[in-house]
């Protein structure tokens, strides 16, 4: 195993960490409604402001920052380890189908609305039970049991998704206007609805997900070589990779849960990380996770700001900056040689 320098962690995740604290600034100083940086620096000093001003800021953009930040690093950090147990650079959280089984549960429960009506909790409830029962049958459909193998998490994933994406269309051409507006919201990804226990739920799924990654840093940057390799090299693969995909497939139940299907963060921030500093997961991890929050945060942003008076849904911009984005960096990569 490479030796990391202490100098070289500390100071890529160091830079990262003054990123992520910029684009929070920026966020929170950023809307249509007047209160900027002003305001935000008033009150990080504690001094008096505005009572109107107060309100935005705690209320409104601190609450959509915070899930910003945790659905961003829940997405990338998934991403990241994804791409190594299934060793393909281009693999992304929603790969697995577990986002399928979330979004094909929420959006269930979106169609029938009087539920909704009821308490909108039920939507992220459901979501994230969804993404736990996919799970539980893609590792039992893979072999859970016996021996899974990237290949067959990776097909039974495809069929999942196609599975879902049909019940997603038969609901969304079955529900009401006023549902199939919220259907099509979700769908493309958001983070205006920020309710307190949906925002705990992902911060948990974060902690522990985050977690169970770093620790097994070193089993992923040796399962990415091979499960004959990661074995005779101690690494109990078959135990190892059951807890990582258990770990990030609850982050990215979570994730979808809250904020809907937001494409690209997954797929673009893991990616490009491992083509500036490398594919030491022991890096590559903590580096994803705060380079993805920074960039849903920083998208988000966008998405509030681009258009006077309207909000985009940030799955759009995503999409939009990542499409163009992951074209450039796969050509890059393919300029180097072929596709690991």
């Amino acid at each position: 195993m490479i030796r990391l320098s202490g100098l070289r962690l500390v100071g890529v995740l160091g830079a990262l960490v003054a990123v992520l604290v910029i684009v929070a600034l920026v966020a929170l100083a950023t809307g249509p409604s007047g209160v900027g940086v002003g305001d935000v620096m008033a009150l990080l000093r504690g001094e008096s402001i505005d009572p109107a001003a107060r309100d935005i800021l705690l209320a409104v953009r601190l609450p959509r920052l915070v899930l910003g930040l945790l659905v961003g690093a829940a997405l990338a950090t998934a991403g990241a380890v994804f791409q190594a147990l299934l060793r393909n650079p281009l693999a992304d959280p929603f790969v697995l189908g577990i986002s399928g089984g979330a979004a094909l549960a929420g959006i269930g429960v979106l169609a029938l609305g009087g539920v909704v009506a009821i308490s909108p909790r039920v939507v992220p409830i459901a979501a994230f039970g969804g993404g736990l029962v996919a799970t539980a049958l893609l590792y039992w459909i893979a072999g859970g049991r016996g021996r899974s193998s990237p290949t067959g998490l990776l097909l039974t994933g495809v069929v999942f998704n196609a599975f879902a994406s049909a019940g997603i269309v038969f609901l969304a051409s079955v529900a009401g206007f006023f549902e199939g507006s919220r259907i099509f919201l979700w769908l493309i990804g958001h983070l205006s609805a920020v309710d307190v226990d949906a925002a705990g739920l992902v911060a948990a799924s974060v902690v522990l997900g985050l977690g169970v990654a770093c620790l097994l840093a070193r089993s992923l940057n040796l399962l990415a070589l091979g499960d004959e390799t990661a074995a005779h090299l101690g690494v109990p693969v078959e135990a190892h990779r059951r807890w990582l995909l258990l770990a990030t497939s609850l982050m990215v139940g979570a994730a979808v849960a809250v904020s809907g299907l937001i494409g690209f963060v997954g797929l673009i921030v893991p990616h490009a990380l491992r083509l500036v500093i490398g594919s030491d997961h022991r890096l590559l991890v903590p580096a994803t996770a705060l380079a993805g929050a920074s960039f849903l945060v920083l998208s988000d942003t966008v998405a509030r700001t681009l258009l006077d008076g309207r909000e985009l849904p940030v799955g759009a911009v995503t999409a939009l900056v990542g499409g163009p984005l992951f074209i450039f960096l796969l050509r890059r990569a393919q300029a180097r040689g072929p596709l690991a």
